[in-house]
């Protein structure tokens, strides 16, 4: 046996079991996109995760060793115990949370690719760059999302309803002991029945909160106030084209609030959100 095929073996093995627990994550995630959009690419991120799940499990019994079930359900239930818990966390705690698994991943993937190397195991050093590029992007989106929360949004991704509450001031601290104390094995097993209520809660949520942001947009935005002149005036192609020019982040939350309190344009929301996206961007690249 080659002196790196153990380690390798067990890298391979922490990769799965990581890459497992990013499936779960983006799933999670979906049901917080703001837009179609969103939803459409964290679709695509859990299906890609879990193509690079069967790429690193396929490498692993290319080189001696067995995917075990225990590895691809530690995976899972740890994603899931993450999803209960960061219930009582800020959004922007369990975006936090994420990065530090994307980081985890990318930093793995190096460690695979420099044992690959020492191997002169072509095959698996193509799979670790692959792994790296993947993560590396995964790491810059969630970055940029961070970057959306800090400017006040519209962000990628919503708060679930329980997140809604505890941004605006609730703590771990104002919880009973006895739910800090909860053993891992209760939570993973009470997690999945809260990641449900709260999926088919975020949609009436979000609803709700649109209705209010109207509500509020009505009194402190008017047309004549927002920085798209004549907007009304406009056709919805021509408020997108304005939207993109849009140069603060103040500037977007007025328009998405007043065309969420009067017509609620999908497109105009989504590319509002994609020009957030890209001031974000700018922030965190300066």
């Amino acid at each position: 046996m080659p002196e790196q095929t153990p380690a390798i073996l067990a890298e391979l093995r922490t990769l799965l079991r990581l890459t497992e627990a990013e499936v779960q994550v983006a799933e999670t995630r979906r049901a917080q996109a703001r837009t179609e959009a969103v939803e459409r690419e964290l679709r695509q991120n859990a299906e890609n995760a879990r193509e690079r799940a069967r790429l690193v499990a396929a490498a692993l019994r290319g080189r001696g060793g067995v995917p075990d079930v225990v590895t691809t359900v530690a995976g899972r239930l740890g994603a899931t115990a993450k999803a209960g818990l960061e219930q009582a966390q800020p959004l922007p705690e369990a975006l936090l949370g994420d990065l530090a698994l994307e980081h985890q991943l990318q930093d793995r993937a190096r460690y695979l690719k420099a044992l690959a190397t020492a191997a002169d195991d072509q095959p698996l050093l193509r799979l670790a760059e692959r792994l790296d590029a993947a993560h590396g992007a995964t790491v810059d989106w969630l970055t940029t999302v961070l970057a959306e929360v800090a400017l006040g949004g519209p962000a990628a991704l919503r708060p679930t309803p329980l997140q809604a509450v505890v941004g605006k001031g609730l703590s771990l601290a104002t919880l009973p002991a006895r739910t800090l104390t909860r053993g891992l094995d209760d939570v993973a097993a009470r997690a999945a029945g809260l990641r449900r209520r709260a999926e088919d809660r975020v949609d009436e949520v979000a609803r709700t909160a649109g209705e209010v942001r109207g509500a509020v947009a009505d009194v402190l935005v008017p047309e004549d106030e927002l920085p798209v002149e004549g907007y009304d005036a406009l056709s919805q192609q021509a408020v997108v084209k304005a939207v993109k020019q849009l140069r603060t982040p103040d500037e977007v939350r007025r328009v998405v609030a007043y065309e969420e309190a009067h017509r609620g344009r999908r497109s105009i929301v989504s590319a509002a959100q994609s020009r957030l996206a890209a001031l974000a961007e700018e922030v965190v690249r300066a």
